[in-house]
This record gives C-alpha cells, sequence and structure tokens, in this order.
C-alpha cells in the first residue's frame, strides 16, 4: 500500500510545484520592470519599494524550492535534499521573512501588519526548528516542521485564492457591482487574504500530520 502511494504523493508534490510556480510569476510580474506605479502595494519611498521587491523575489525561491524538498526521488538523495534545503532556507526563508517585517511595519495598515509580521516570524521560528531537529537527526520532526514552515510559504498563493472567494460572498450585499468597485474591492482585500491565508494553511497542515494514517505524516525520513 505505501509503494502504491509513493507516485501518487510525488504526482500531488509536482502539481503543487506547478500551482506554486504559476502563482509566483503572477506575484513577480508586477515588480520585473522596477516600476512603483506597478506595485500591488503603497509604496511610501525608493527604500520602501525595493524592501518590498526584495521579499517578493525571495518569496518566490522559498515558493518554487519548497515543494522540492518533499518529493520522495529527490528526498531519498540526501545531499541534494539538503542543497535544496538550505537554498530553501537560507536564500528565501530567511531574507524572504526579514524583508516582509518592515515592508509590514511600514504600510501603516494594521491589518498588513498583522498578516505579514506574524507568518514571517512563525516562518524564521518554524525553519529554525525545521533545522534543530535535522541536527538531531530527528527526521520525522524536521519533516513536519518543514511542512508547517511551507504552509506558511504557500500563503503569497492561498491569499490570492481568498481574495475572490471574499469578493464573491460581498457581492449579495453591494449595491452596485462594476469593473471600478470590483478593482477597489480586490485591492482592500489582499491584506484581509495575507491575514486569513497563513491560518488556513496551518490549519490544513496540522490536520494532514495528525490525521490517523494520513500519507502526509511518513513513518520515516
Amino acid at each position: 500500500m505505501k509503494v502504491a502511494a509513493r507516485p501518487e504523493r510525488a504526482r500531488r508534490i509536482w502539481l503543487m510545484l506547478i500551482i506554486a510556480a504559476v502563482f509566483g510569476a503572477v506575484l513577480i510580474g508586477p515588480y520585473l520592470g522596477f516600476d512603483t506605479d506597478g506595485s500591488r502595494l503603497d509604496v511610501t519611498s525608493r527604500p520602501y519599494y525595493y524592501l518590498l521587491v526584495a521579499h517578493i523575489f525571495t518569496a518566490l525561491v522559498a515558493l518554487v524550492l519548497g515543494p522540492l524538498q518533499f518529493i520522495p526521488a529527490i528526498r531519498a538523495r540526501r545531499r541534494t535534499h539538503r542543497t535544496i534545503g538550505r537554498c530553501y532556507l537560507l536564500g528565501g526563508v530567511l531574507p524572504s521573512a526579514l524583508a516582509a517585517i518592515p515592508v509590514a511595519l511600514l504600510s501603516g495598515r494594521l491589518i498588513t501588519q498583522i498578516g505579514l509580521v506574524i507568518p514571517a516570524v512563525l516562518w524564521l521560528i518554524t525553519g529554525r526548528l525545521a533545522i534543530r531537529a535535522a541536527r538531531r537527526r530527528d527526521f520525522l520532526r524536521h519533516r513536519h516542521w518543514m511542512m508547517r514552515n511551507y504552509a506558511l510559504t504557500f500563503l503569497a498563493v492561498t491569499s490570492r485564492v481568498l481574495v475572490p472567494l471574499l469578493l464573491l460572498v460581498q457581492i449579495p450585499f453591494s449595491d452596485t457591482v462594476n469593473a471600478g468597485s470590483i478593482a477597489a474591492g480586490a485591492q482592500s482585500m489582499i491584506p484581509v487574504g495575507q491575514a486569513l491565508g497563513w491560518i488556513v494553511n496551518l490549519i490544513v497542515v496540522e490536520i494532514l500530520i495528525r490525521r490517523p494514517g494520513s500519507r502526509w505524516a511518513p513513518s520515516s525520513a
């Protein structure tokens, strides 16, 4: 049963990688030209914009590299797995989290501050706990912490899925629905999606980890 489940698990992870890459491309699109007018967040200064770009581009590194850590064929090659993990944490999670904190605090919006600072701090904490577990050769706990860590990374995807869903919920209670109101609503819902996205992701991961017989809670690393 376990042998048959491994190809299916790998396919699901590859699908996650494709989704992450597609959403990542959409995420960085407005920032490729380094034009402040294209920013999805209000930009108060050039240094603030560069912090935002640093956060987004390094988040893309983490978003794309993260799923590779869970593919069984790659995990079987320990050196490759460790290299990808280090690039994920040091080239993606660490700089992106450190940039996210001032980006959120300087935004001046409470929801943005909550939606980015808390997951950024948890990003760093779960990454640290994953490293510590690996050094202790507690690979099962290491994998669980990495699952939680990538759940926080996947906020970049979940938040953008939640925004249109939140807009749809609001339509029956809105007097007028047009392109302008939808665009304004989407802009205002982005921070809300960020604040909810990481909570949803962590809940899903905890269910996967703790559910008896879950394929996402493998018995060995």
